[in-house]
C-alpha cells in the first residue's frame, strides 16, 4: 500500500472518489473541507494499492503530535472506495498507521461516519479498532427516523402539528438566511448559553457551494413573519438538521412541529433517514431531556456517533494484517 499526503492539486480526484464511494458525502468534498482552512492544518491522507489506484481517503488535520479526523467536521473517518474490501482496508488502515508513526505521530483521534450516511455497508473500521484495543473516548446519540418504516408520532406533537396548522403558519424554502441568523443566534444564546459554528457569512459561502446539500427551511405566520427554521443537509441517505430555532411566537403557535412534520412526509425525499442530531451538552456527557423528547415525539430513535483514539506510538506492525488467514 501506498500512502501519500493530501496536495491542492488532488482536489478534483479526491471529489470524485468522494462522489463514487461507499461512505462519503459532500462534508468531505474539499470545497467544503478547505472553508476553514485557516483554522486547521490540514494533513489528509490518501491510500493507493500498488498500482496507484486509490482505495482509501483520511481526512484530517495535524496539531502538534496528533491527527485529528476530523475536528472541523461533524464526522470524519476512512472513506473507502467500492472496490476496497475487509481485506484491503486491514491493509489500507495499517498503512496509515505505519505513515503516521514515521511522520512522528503518536495520537490519532478518529470520528466514525455513522452508519446512516453509508451508500454501503462500510464498518471496517470498527472491526480495525476492535483490533488494536482502540480506546472510545465519545459516544453521541442522533435521533433518526426512518421514513421507509416511519413510528407513530407523540400526541403532543400531533396536537402541535394542528394548532401550527389552525393559525396558518406556512412551510417553504428559504434564502433568507441574514434573518434566521439573527433568530437562531439569539435562540442560542437565551436557551443554550451557545452560539452557532458557523458565521452568517460561511454559511452563505457554503449554501452558494452546495445548493443541493445545503437548504434553509423556514416557517412563517400568515402575515409573513419568520418564527422557526432549520438548515438542512442533504446527502444521499440521510437529511440533516444542522441549525434548529424558533422565536418565542414560533414554539407558541408549534411552528416546528408543523416543520418538522412537512419535512419527515416529503414524498419528494429519496434520503432513507431524518437525522435530528444529537441531544447532548458538555461534550455529550449529558442528555437535555426536553430536546430529545421533542425530537423522539417524531418517531425517531437512536443511532450512535462514536469517536475513537489510537495510540499510534505503540503501534505493532502486523496487529491489523496478522488477523489475516
Amino acid at each position: 500500500m501506498i500512502v501519500e499526503r493530501y496536495r491542492p492539486e488532488d482536489a478534483t480526484s479526491w471529489n470524485a472518489f468522494v462522489r463514487d464511494s461507499r461512505n462519503g458525502t459532500f462534508l468531505f468534498d474539499r470545497g467544503y473541507m478547505d472553508y476553514h482552512a485557516d483554522r486547521f492544518q490540514d494533513h489528509s491522507l490518501i491510500v493507493k494499492n500498488e498500482e496507484g489506484q486509490p482505495l482509501a481517503l483520511l481526512p484530517g488535520h495535524v496539531d502538534g503530535t496528533t491527527l485529528s479526523s476530523h475536528d472541523g467536521l461533524s464526522f470524519g473517518g476512512m472513506i473507502v472506495a467500492p472496490q476496497t474490501t475487509a481485506i484491503h482496508f486491514l491493509h489500507a488502515f495499517e498503512a496509515v498507521l505505519k505513515y503516521l508513526q514515521a511522520a512522528g505521530i503518536k495520537t490519532l483521534n478518529y470520528k466514525c461516519v455513522p452508519h446512516i450516511y453509508h451508500r454501503q455497508s462500510s464498518d471496517d473500521d470498527r472491526y480495525a479498532f476492535h483490533l488494536l484495543g482502540a480506546q472510545r473516548t465519545r459516544c453521541d446519540v442522533l435521533s433518526v427516523v426512518t421514513r421507509s418504516d416511519p413510528l407513530p408520532y407523540q400526541g403532543r406533537r400531533k396536537r402541535g402539528i394542528k394548532k401550527a396548522e389552525h393559525a396558518r403558519v406556512t412551510i417553504q424554502d428559504d434564502q433568507d438566511f441574514s434573518s434566521y441568523w439573527g433568530l437562531l443566534t439569539e435562540t442560542l444564546a437565551t436557551r443554550h448559553g451557545a452560539e452557532p459554528v458557523h458565521s452568517l457569512d460561511e454559511m452563505r459561502l457554503l449554501a452558494e457551494r452546495f445548493p443541493e446539500n445545503i437548504q434553509l427551511t423556514t416557517a412563517r405566520s400568515k402575515e409573513g413573519e419568520m418564527l422557526a427554521g432549520v438548515v438542512l443537509y442533504l446527502s444521499d441517505c440521510v437529511t440533516h438538521c444542522q441549525y434548529i430555532a424558533a422565536s418565542e411566537q414560533g414554539r407558541e403557535l408549534h411552528a416546528l412541529d408543523l416543520l418538522f412534520d412537512m419535512l419527515i412526509c416529503d414524498a419528494s425525499a429519496d434520503a432513507t433517514y431524518f437525522d435530528f442530531g444529537s441531544s447532548h451538552e458538555e461534550a455529550g456527557r449529558f442528555i437535555n431531556r426536553g430536546l430529545i423528547e421533542q425530537k423522539e415525539g417524531f418517531g425517531a430513535r437512536s443511532v450512535v456517533a462514536e469517536r475513537y483514539r489510537i495510540d499510534v506510538a505503540t503501534f505493532v506492525p502486523g496487529t491489523l494484517t496478522g488477523a489475516l488467514r
